[in-house]
């Protein structure tokens, strides 16, 4: 399946991806990221430690839309208002992809007949197009952080990447 060229994230996967790299570069491997506004308020508001605002404002090239949008009521009953937006603003730009890293968000999206990849996801992308860093140095800054990753996620983004899965030297 060819790589998406357009992308509408979430915030758990912009906050992963800043824990695991430092930065939001590595989304620049699609050429169009879009950030719903209820999305940009998420991460604007912060949480006690402002985790992730600094290198979302310098992310100056995700376009950012500034409106709340009009929600499907389904959605805004089993989601939350990020998620709920992410696969709004999808379905209405005719975008098939979606970054979303909660189980019940994909599944909706899934649902919503649209891809669904996560921070895992575009990192292993990221290593296939050149990107150069250690996936279990990323996957360790990650849980660090408190994102929580399962044994078989870990397993797999490691497989993939092409880094040992050994048990003694495991994230």
């Amino acid at each position: 399946m060819p790589e998406p060229p357009q992308l509408v994230i979430n915030t758990g996967p912009i906050l992963a991806l800043v824990a695991a790299l430092g930065d939001l570069e590595v989304l620049r491997i699609y050429p169009r990221v879009l950030v719903p506004c209820e999305v940009c308020d998420e991460i604007s508001a912060g949480g006690p430690k402002r985790f992730a605002l600094t290198e979302f404002a310098a992310a100056h090239w995700l376009q950012r839309r500034t409106h709340p949008l009009d929600i499907m009521p389904v959605l805004l009953n089993t989601l939350d208002s990020g998620e709920a937006a992410v696969i709004q603003l999808a379905l209405d730009e005719g975008i098939p992809t979606v970054c979303i890293d909660e189980a019940t968000g994909r599944r909706m999206a899934r649902l919503n007949n649209l891809n669904v990849t996560g921070s895992i996801g575009v990192l292993l992308r990221a290593k296939r197009e050149g990107y150069t860093f250690s996936m279990r140095d990323a996957i360790r800054r990650m849980k660090a952080h408190g994102i929580w990753l399962s044994s078989q996620v870990t397993a797999f983004a490691l497989t993939q990447a092409g880094e040992s899965t050994a048990d003694d030297d495991s994230p």
